[in-house]
């Protein structure tokens, strides 16, 4: 860890081994823990791991090398079930660990992976029984603010550059990954998207009004006679437009009913690793864009239906 003299803009700083799919045990249920992590107590500040309950582990549990653990929602869920974990002792890869927290749900992480089938302990603990003594896989570094991410950094590398004796054009033998860059990355990427989406859903939208108008011009040719005898026996072209206006939007809000029954029932269902999620506003605004394109869409046949003739219309077969 470096001084606070050489690196002042950092909070904390927290060395970390990982194990990969390591097999669970209680009273004979099993499961595969996806990521086993040993690290320090700052660990779960720096990476925004807070508890649902029970609590965390202490520096002291690291000096003492205790065999104690904080397991993710999965975990909990797997191998307990219903009955409150804390404090019940588990075996991983055939060590035993007691469970002292549970870890809040956090849900998918990037690259689909379920962030919370995760158990934490201390780094020592875990170096001792599963990973060994060998090198780290990362160190979380925190900030001392936002505003201070970028000072942190480079304090980091002047201070790994002097440890490490890399001077002038020497290729760093380490990569630092800033938080806040790859957030921004993530941030970019995700406007990318939802302007690939807004585009194919406004193509979506144009074509389903398309096809509206089509459905509503066939329509009214086919009633052109109705029309005219409408017409004939008094009734305004208010009444005529009304009438058709009404088809087209009930036409599209049964389309965009079905379109919800469809999406309600796909988010009962993980796809790639994603748990869908229904937001009723948007729910809502689906419903309400389906009644304006069919107002929109519809307003050309209908206006021509309320313009036709009586008599031009009576003629017509």
């Amino acid at each position: 860890m470096a001084d606070k003299a050489d690196a002042p803009s950092v909070r904390s700083v927290s060395p970390v081994v990982t194990a990969q799919q390591q097999a669970a045990v209680y009273e004979g249920a099993s499961h595969t823990i996806q990521q086993l992590v040993g690290t320090y107590p700052a660990y779960f500040e720096a990476s925004n791991k807070p508890v649902a309950k029970g609590g965390y582990f202490t520096a002291d549990d690291v000096l003492a090398a205790r065999k104690i653990v904080v397991i993710g929602q999965t975990v909990a869920e797997n191998l307990f079930g219903t009955v409150d974990p804390i404090d019940k002792r588990i075996t991983i890869g055939g060590v035993p660990f007691t469970v002292v927290g549970v870890l809040k749900e956090a849900g998918s992480s990037s690259g689909f992976q379920d962030a919370d089938d995760v158990a934490i302990a201390p780094l020592p603990a875990v170096q001792q029984s599963l990973t060994g003594f060998g090198p780290l896989g990362q160190v979380i570094v925190q900030a001392t603010s936002a505003a201070t991410v970028d000072a942190a950094q480079r304090e980091i590398t002047a201070v790994l550059n002097q440890r490490h004796g890399i001077t002038g054009d020497q290729s760093a033998d380490y990569r630092i990954l800033n938080q806040a860059t790859l957030q921004e990355t993530v941030t970019a990427a995700t406007g990318t998207f939802t302007v690939l989406l807004a585009a194919v859903a406004a193509i979506s939208l144009l074509v389903g009004g398309i096809g509206i108008t089509n459905i509503m011009l066939v329509t009214v040719t086919e009633r052109t006679r109705e029309i005219g005898i409408r017409k004939a026996i008094g009734a305004p072209k208010g009444a005529i437009l009304g009438q058709f206006l009404a088809e087209a939007t009930m036409l599209s809000l049964v389309g965009g009913l079905l379109g919800v029954a469809l999406g309600v029932l796909g988010s009962q269902f993980t796809i790639a690793g994603v748990r869908p999620v229904v937001v009723p506003a948007s729910v809502a605004l689906a419903l309400g864009v389906s009644v304006a394109i069919g107002l929109f869409f519809g307003g050309y046949p209908a206006g021509r239906a309320a313009r036709l003739r009586p008599i031009e219309a009576l003629r017509h077969e």
